[in-house]
């Protein structure tokens, strides 16, 4: 998404420079094509357009002071050229800082990460900024290379669903000013702004509601075991159930399904246990798609299909195949980040804020089907 220079030169093979249509002279022809197909750059469009280099980046700049014929021509140069102006050198070069604002999601195939993302750019657009998203496929070690990478960029701002246990490394841009906001999970080893999900109170909703329903034997199925949000699921459970009276509650808690695939396993597995639980809390939505494929096989294979279900996190199709979630607003989480940050580059000496998006039970039939206490 860096706007940088393009060449609308080609290359035969060999790597020959062509003369490009339109080329009106040897000079032109060459500063085109350029040397070994390189965008061009401001020096070839003032060589063309026969001014200075001052001149050229003054009118390419759209500052004031040129004259018309004097823009003209360089903007006549530029368009031949096929030059682009790099926006992110510009605003460094002034003393400011980049447009662009870094995303580092958990997983890009997620549709979890895709909506925070477009909240997080309909936020950005209203202040005239841009968004590269990048994805650290919940590598903790990728995680710190990407954003590290960014920084390097010099990015007018970040933020980061952590999936690392510690960020202290990004202390130093956080007290040299560089908006940093968390999302989804807070950041370890740092104080920064922060926007998460209402965890404990979505799996409380959960729980109770399978409670109401006459199930005692519930299981949980989440993520990875070490990722803050599966720890705030893991125990609100293990708690309400316990606040129910229910014996040994993290007796049916499995982690490690971080994908459908591996989800559909551990499912499979859980109801084919001497005494299998009635009941499921899936933690997020992969996880979700592959529990109603665990079911499916199971109603294939003539099996009763009696297993409640509320997932956390809606989905797609959710609606159409009655699934009942713990949902919440993921476009209003990605832009109440964006907002943190643009307000944080406003004013650096905001001390951390923590917003936390509440969630809600929405009922559609999975969730209700009646446990073996049921009255």
């Amino acid at each position: 998404m860096v706007v940088q220079g393009e060449s609308a030169g080609t290359l035969p093979p060999g790597g020959a420079p062509v003369t490009t249509e339109g080329a009106t002279s040897d000079t032109t022809t060459r500063v085109h094509a350029g040397r070994g197909g390189r965008r061009p750059t401001l020096a070839a469009v003032a060589e063309v357009a026969g001014v200075s280099l001052k001149t050229a980046s003054r009118v390419l700049n759209d500052e004031p002071n040129v004259a018309p014929q004097t823009r003209a021509k360089v903007q006549e140069a530029a368009q031949r050229l096929g030059f682009r102006r790099n926006a992110v050198a510009a605003d460094l070069a002034r003393g400011g800082s980049s447009r662009l604002v870094g995303f580092v999601t958990g997983d890009l195939a997620n549709p979890f990460y895709s909506a925070l993302a477009s909240g997080i750019e309909r936020e950005l657009r209203h202040h005239g900024l841009q968004l590269i998203t990048t994805s650290s496929d919940e590598e903790p070690e990728r995680e710190r290379s990407l954003t590290e990478a960014l920084v390097e960029r010099r990015v007018g701002a970040l933020v980061v669903t952590p999936t690392s246990t510690d960020h202290s490394s990004l202390r130093r841009e956080l007290d040299d000013g560089l908006p940093v906001v968390f999302i989804d999970r807070p950041a370890r080893g740092v104080d920064a702004d922060t926007v998460v999900i209402d965890n404990r109170g979505g799996v409380r909703d959960a729980v109770t509601h399978l409670l109401a329903h006459g199930h005692r034997r519930i299981a949980l199925v989440g993520d990875v075991s070490r990722l803050w949000t599966f720890q705030e699921r893991r125990d609100e459970f293990v708690a309400t159930l316990r606040g129910a009276g229910v014996d040994d509650p993290s007796r049916y808690v499995r982690d490690g399904a971080h994908d459908a695939d591996l989800a559909r396993a551990f499912v499979a597995e859980l109801l084919a246990l001497p005494e299998p639980p009635t009941a499921l809390v899936t933690a997020n939505n992969k996880i979700t798609v592959g529990a109603l494929h665990a079911l499916r096989d199971r109603a294939s294979a003539g099996e009763p299909a009696d297993v409640a279900l509320v997932g956390f996190d809606d989905f797609e199709l959710a609606d159409l195949l009655h699934v009942t979630v713990v949902g919440y607003d993921v476009v209003e989480m990605g832009r109440q980040a964006a907002a943190l940050a643009v307000s944080r580059a406003e004013n650096p000496e905001l001390a951390p804020r923590l917003v936390v998006v509440p969630t809600r039970l929405v009922v559609r039939g999975t969730g209700e089907v009646p446990g073996p206490g049921a009255a």
